[in-house]
């Protein structure tokens, strides 16, 4: 098996359970309230960790914030190339209603400091055909899936939050593109070309409760898995238990359909659960998962 190199945000999430997402200008009284490690590319890190990858993940947090640091190694996520930022750890407010839906305000603070040499030192230890997998809440994303490119890696870019101009740069360097639904219209949109004529190698469209779509640009044939039915609790952290899933299903070598039922099931069995990283399911969790 490959390695996973995850260059992505680490925050601190402050969870508040609220009987419906806000309106604008609406106060609300939290029936409940939370905390735990977060963020998209720490998220994905544990996730792919869970999955049974050997995972080194490379970010920043703030100052006093070592229990991050050690919550990530106590799940054999390697932290030898998190930086020490004068700037805050980031930090993430999720309201969570009683549908399992949410809206997320986010403090990016240290996650936008990392510096490229840095960046480049932490990816000198991958080897060709490891894995980078790369989102878009931190800075140097282009620059690190370029180093990656170079140096022979396999670069999974799960393009959210979405920014299409993000997008754009980063695709020369990208072997597999992770967008959700929304984010490929967004993405076809913006750039006036269909996802058969970006240029990159295979793409991953998740379609929610209806499952994923696996697109390759090359031989242009496409696989579908479906969606696996449950009772949504809490839909934060699904995308990146996902990405984190497929990341190590590609360092495995899995085919695309067994790659996307892979990470379905995780997602699914996610949703399940209240929370971020700390409810990622484990990879024993997911074999005996019966839905």
């Amino acid at each position: 098996m490959k390695t996973v190199w995850c260059l992505g945000s680490i925050n601190i999430d402050l969870f508040y359970d609220v009987p419906h997402i806000p309106a604008p200008g609406e106060t609300l009284a939290a029936t409940g309230h939370s905390s735990g490690l977060g963020g998209k590319g720490a998220n994905q890190s544990v996730a792919a960790a869970k999955a049974g990858a050997k995972v080194h993940h490379i970010g920043a947090v703030g100052q006093n914030t070592d229990w991050v640091i050690e919550r990530l190694k106590s799940y054999n996520v390697g932290t030898a190339q998190i930086a020490i930022s004068d700037d805050p750890t980031g930090q993430a407010i999720i309201n969570v209603a009683s549908d399992g839906e949410n809206a997320i305000v986010i403090l990016s603070g240290a996650n936008r400091t990392l510096d490229e040499a840095a960046v480049s030192a932490g990816l000198a230890g991958a080897a060709p055909g490891d894995i980078l997998l790369v989102q878009n809440e931190t800075n140097l994303q282009i620059e690190a899936a370029r180093i990656a490119s170079d140096q022979g890696l396999r670069v999974l870019y799960s393009a959210a939050p979405f920014d299409a101009d993000a997008t754009q740069q980063v695709l020369p360097f990208t072997d597999t593109l992770l967008l959700n639904e929304i984010e490929a219209e967004q993405l076809q949109q913006t750039l006036k070309q269909s996802l058969f004529e970006l240029p990159v190698k295979n793409i991953v469209v998740t379609l929610g409760p209806k499952g994923a779509r696996w697109i390759s640009t090359q031989s242009r044939d496409v696989f579908e898995t479906p969606g696996i039915q449950v009772e949504a609790v809490d839909t934060t952290g699904a995308g990146d238990t996902f990405a984190g899933y497929l990341a190590a299903a590609l360092a495995r070598d899995f085919e695309p359909a067994e790659a996307m039922a892979f990470a379905g099931r995780a997602a699914a069995l996610k949703v399940t659960r209240k929370g971020t990283a700390d409810a990622i399911p484990t990879l024993e969790e997911v074999e005996v998962f019966d839905p």
